[in-house]
């Protein structure tokens, strides 16, 4: 006896609600000497969700141009900062019916790590205005959209806790660069001062540091600088970071 199977539809529309679906950048850079958040302004409007507030730059997934959320990531990034390929890391996922007035929504969230002196912002088209804040400033007073200012603060645990053992801090410089403006980095981001022998002992051994022949250092005499050996992927160290010693 022959049994039918049968046929399914594999283009069949779920018949059950589906959530919206975005992601989010936690765009980092060390401007003027302070770890800044790049954030977009919210258009303003009757139908607008948090109009005129400022949030994270994002939006949601284009199934015809993204294959994945990474490219998803990367595709926004690029609008906001005509960047191609900075430091980006999957920080995690968020999501609710109370999130977004307009319906049960999801975002999945990155962090990137970009130099000042590669960024043009673009504000866009679905933003009012694009500017830089001081993450600190901003974490005293978290008046983001949606649950933005819950997302940059997990960005920012995320950020200081790894820079504690990793070479992330490297990533957010123009190359070549020099020890002393590596350093200035990684204070600049732990909000603390280092100990200026042993992290100097500790960024050559690690051997993540390429020299690129000396230029102009902190003092106006001239400096070894450096790039990075693999621009994708951060270096892990043994041991955290020592305070400066009084």
């Amino acid at each position: 006896m022959t049994v039918t199977v049968p046929r399914t539809k594999t283009n069949r529309v779920p018949d059950f609600p589906r959530p919206f679906t975005t992601v989010d950048v936690v765009i980092f850079s060390v401007v003027d000497a302070q770890l800044k958040v790049l954030l977009v302004q919210r258009p303003e409007g009757d139908k607008e969700p948090f109009p005129a507030l400022w949030a994270l730059p994002g939006g949601f997934v284009n199934v015809d141009l993204d294959a994945d959320l990474e490219t998803c990531a990367r595709r926004k990034l690029k609008e906001k900062t005509s960047v191609d390929s900075p430091y980006l890391e999957q920080l995690g996922s968020w999501g609710g019916k109370a999130r977004d007035p307009r319906g049960w929504s999801a975002t999945h969230v990155y962090f990137a790590l970009i130099p000042s002196s590669d960024i043009t912002l673009a504000k866009g088209a679905n933003a009012a205005d694009v500017a830089w804040f001081e993450v600190d400033e901003m974490l005293d007073h978290p008046k983001l959209a949606f649950d933005h200012g819950e997302i940059l603060q997990t960005a920012v645990e995320r950020l200081r806790g790894k820079v504690e053992y990793t070479s992330l801090p490297a990533f957010l410089l123009a190359e070549p660069f020099t020890l002393p403006q590596l350093q200035q980095v990684y204070e600049t981001v732990l909000g603390r001062p280092v100990d200026k022998s042993g992290f100097r002992t500790r960024m050559l051994a690690a051997q993540f540091l390429v020299e690129a022949g000396h230029v102009e250092g902190t003092s106006n005499r001239p400096a070894m600088g450096y790039r990075l050996a693999d621009r994708n992927a951060a270096v892990v160290f043994p041991r955290t970071f020592s305070p400066r010693s009084a």
